[in-house]
């Protein structure tokens, strides 16, 4: 197969130690590590400053920012921000999505040494979900507050943790709120390049809150040097990145790691383009994600599973849009989950038929904690749901069980100093040798050859025994049923802990049982139609012909009829279930799918 990307064949070294531990490193040394953000748009602003760094849609075109116009719009709200008295013990927190001038603040916060929370903006939009940013405000306590529109956020700033907090705006409305206009203007009382001095590798200058779906939202201080030598990292893996300055059009939020350090800073470490989606992947807003990829090529295409599903189908009936999305592609990159299968082999075919070339599909593995990206699939391979092999300057440390299966560790100049004022947390998350306990688990792709990767095997967390002591694990599994009840199934979680039988409970695609025409008539929290059921019990039947061992039997399902709330803490900002908080809210239904009989349930 035809490719075009230059890709870095891996390399891994392995040791083995006595107690069955493993260790796994790169092959490869890491590459030269800046020391600061900030230095990144100084070498950009002098080598391309007419290069667009920036963008977001401004009526049928783009506000677009230059990185020279960039640097002098950093360095006027740095000023500005230390004008007011802020440091690093006073940090901003940023209330709304994506944007240029959440951008600018970000990056002046970076520039100056001062943490920069940025918080899902469903935690200020949704009033149920205003329980996670009061915990977040008395955690972080910031001094300033930022949000692009004063009115569309003001029931959550009249909330009290906000008295005495200085509300920054970019439409301020009738709000009273600072205009972001105002600190473009800068102060000339402020030393703006002493501050930048003082700034350090190890300076904390962003704080993400994890998703926090078994707890509340910890707070991981993320350093310069976390997120330099992660760029570094990347850049090793995917030395393409280098050979000319990339360009994306994303939506991915900047409260996550993903969307925030991964992207935006491959954007800033390369000289490239970041072009902000203001759509996303649901109904109602997947279209302008479509307007705004036809507007620009992009090199490189970041998207998690669902997205790519909702695009593949979109590129099928659109010529132009292929030929915007795939003309100048170097990567199709995936995360928050596997890509199926058939997503992935429609966008090879796509690629070929529309430039004669496949661009490197590939994932990553990491966490909020790892800046993010740890490992990498950085050569190219036929199968989705492979995450690779250590990157440059990593140790993994693995310990396997008696399946092959392995918790992953792990060190490196990547990983988090520790949680914001937390310090039991922080000494729990580490072992005795320094390794970040990150509670997921890995295998080998082929045993005995280390340089085919490894795959993810789901969260150790997750995993749960069945009362005849089988385990079951639960991610795998869970991927397997939502293919078999595609597109039926918009997302679903495995039960079964300590009962002799493996159920699922499905939150289905609501949009597709209407277009397929079935009821949606719920009795209890539960959806009845007969003809539903009898799909789910024929697909859950055909699967199970195919299967010996209870480990991964479904034997029952139901289909909830309420979709998962974020205001009742069941679904992240990230967009993930929170599968402890549905089985407890939702105990009655639990109960209801291992009963003798219930018309709602199916059974097999």
């Amino acid at each position: 197969m035809q490719r075009t990307t230059r890709f870095r064949p891996h390399k891994v070294l392995r040791e083995d130690r006595a107690d069955g531990t493993i260790l796994l490193r790169s092959g490869y040394e890491i590459g030269p590590v800046a020391d600061r953000t900030g230095d990144w748009l100084h070498q950009w602003a002098g080598a391309a400053p007419d290069r667009v760094f920036l963008a977001e849609r401004s009526g049928a075109g783009w506000r677009e920012l230059t990185y020279a116009a960039a640097l002098e719009q950093v360095r006027a709200v740095a000023a500005a921000l230390l004008a007011r008295g802020l440091g690093p013990d006073t940090p901003i927190m940023v209330l709304s999505g994506n944007g240029v001038d959440h951008g600018l603040l970000s990056l002046a916060g970076q520039y100056a040494g001062i943490p920069v929370v940025p918080v899902a903006e469903q935690y200020s939009l949704i009033h149920g979900a205003h329980g996670r940013l009061r915990h977040a405000m008395e955690l972080i306590e910031p001094r300033l507050v930022y949000t692009v529109d004063a009115d569309q956020y003001a029931e959550a700033l009249a909330l009290d943790v906000f008295d005495g907090v200085e509300v920054v705006a970019t439409r301020t409305g009738a709000s009273g709120a600072t205009p972001f206009s105002d600190l473009l203007k800068g102060d000339g009382s402020a030393d703006v390049d002493v501050a930048f001095a003082a700034v350090t590798p190890d300076t904390v200058v962003k704080i993400l809150m994890t998703s926090g779906s078994t707890s509340n939202p910890k707070g991981v201080m993320t350093t310069h040097r976390m997120m330099c030598a992660n760029q570094t990292m990347i850049a090793d893996s995917l030395p393409f990145l280098r050979d000319r300055p990339p360009v994306i059009v994303d939506w991915l939020p900047w409260n996550h790691v993903f969307g925030g350090s991964h992207n935006f800073n491959m954007m800033l470490a390369n000289g490239g383009s970041l072009y902000i989606d203001d759509g996303k992947p649901v109904k109602g807003l997947f279209d302008r994600t479509l307007e705004n990829l036809g507007m620009v090529a992009g090199t490189a295409l970041f998207n998690v599973p669902v997205g790519f599903s909702m695009m593949l189908a979109a590129l099928r009936k659109d010529e132009h849009l292929r030929r915007m999305v795939f003309s100048d592609l170097d990567m199709v990159f995936y995360a928050g989950a596997s890509l199926p299968q058939d997503v992935w082999a429609g966008f090879e075919s796509m690629a070929l038929e529309a430039r004669g070339a496949v661009p490197l599909m590939t994932s990553s593995w990491g966490l909020t904690e790892t800046a993010p990206a740890t490992m990498i699939q950085q050569e190219p391979t036929d199968r989705s749901g492979v995450v690779g092999v250590p990157m440059t300057g990593v140790t993994l440390k693995l310990i396997p069980d008696a399946d092959g299966r392995c918790e992953v560790r792990a060190k490196g100049p990547n990983i988090m100093p520790g949680y914001f004022r937390d310090p039991q947390k922080t000494a729990e998350a580490f072992d005795e040798e320094g390794f970040f306990v990150t509670g997921d688990a890995m295998c080998f792709v082929s045993p005995g050859d280390e340089n085919k990767g490894m795959r993810f095997d789901g969260r150790i967390s997750e995993d749960f025994k069945l009362t005849s002591g089988t385990w079951v694990r639960a991610a795998q599994l869970r991927l397997d049923m939502l293919a078999c009840l595609a597109p039926l199934a918009a997302d679903l979680v495995i039960t079964g802990a300590d009962r002799d039988e493996i159920g699922v409970m499905i939150f289905p695609n609501m949009a597709e049982l209407e277009a397929e025409g079935y009821s949606t008539d719920a009795q209890e929290g539960a959806l009845a139609d007969p003809h539903l059921l009898s799909d789910i019990h024929r697909r859950l039947a055909e699967r199970a012909r195919d299967i010996s061992g209870s480990s991964t039997r479904v034997a029952r399902a139901i289909a909830l009829a309420e979709p998962p709330s974020m205001p009742e803490a069941e679904m992240t900002a990230k967009g993930n279930l929170n599968f402890r908080r549905v089985l407890t809210r939702r105990a009655d239904l639990l109960e209801r799918l291992y009963a003798e009989s219930d018309p709602c349930v199916t059974r097999i």
